[in-house]
């Protein structure tokens, strides 16, 4: 698996490991079922989920997930994840979806992380990151805005809910500012 880190000095990004599974039941509440995953995990669905994120490391596959790790011991406070490709987005479009555990919201650590993680997607070649939110969803709408993301399309999402496009030019985070973590 590539060993890719990326660290604000506060967060740090790195792929998920099958030791966070876990942590992740643990952490894992009534918000993330409903806005992120859809139903309660089990840790066999969580250990097969980042088996399959192992595995799109391994081939270069569309999907990158990372674990939001926090302090020297590398706490997991969440994950993010990047699709570089998935339905309704464009060629360069890269979706953007993230969580956090009850316990570590409202620290700002989602806008860090998904100001890492589009660092790292403009670093892999993409020009626009979307994040698509369930307008009653307004804690990951205010996330997306205070990331620099500012409101696009309305779409619909599979299953019917409407979801609100929040956008962000990748093209200003492939420029060298002082600074600017890069990917390890």
């Amino acid at each position: 698996m590539h060993e890719v880190k990326m660290s604000d000095g506060m967060i740090t990004l790195s792929p998920l490991r099958l030791d966070d599974a876990e942590a992740h039941l643990a952490g894992e509440d009534e918000q993330l079922v409903r806005w992120l995953s859809g139903g309660p995990g089990t840790r066999e669905g969580v250990e097969a989920y980042i088996r399959h994120c192992q595995e799109q490391w391994d081939t270069s596959g569309p999907l990158r997930a990372f674990g939001i790790r926090v302090g020297i011991d590398e706490t997991l406070a969440g994950t993010i994840d990047l699709r570089f490709t998935a339905e309704g987005l464009s060629l360069g479009q890269v979706n953007v979806a993230y969580g956090l555990y009850p316990s570590w919201r409202g620290r700002g650590l989602a806008t860090r992380a998904v100001l890492l993680v589009s660092r790292y997607a403009a670093s892999e070649g993409g020009k626009e990151a979307v994040i698509r939110v369930d307008p009653e969803n307004a804690a990951s709408a205010s996330v997306a805005r205070r990331a620099g993301f500012t409101p696009g399309r309305r779409t619909h999402g599979e299953d019917g809910t409407r979801l609100d496009w929040y956008i962000r030019d990748l093209r200003i985070d492939t420029q060298n500012t002082p600074g600017t973590p890069k990917p390890a």
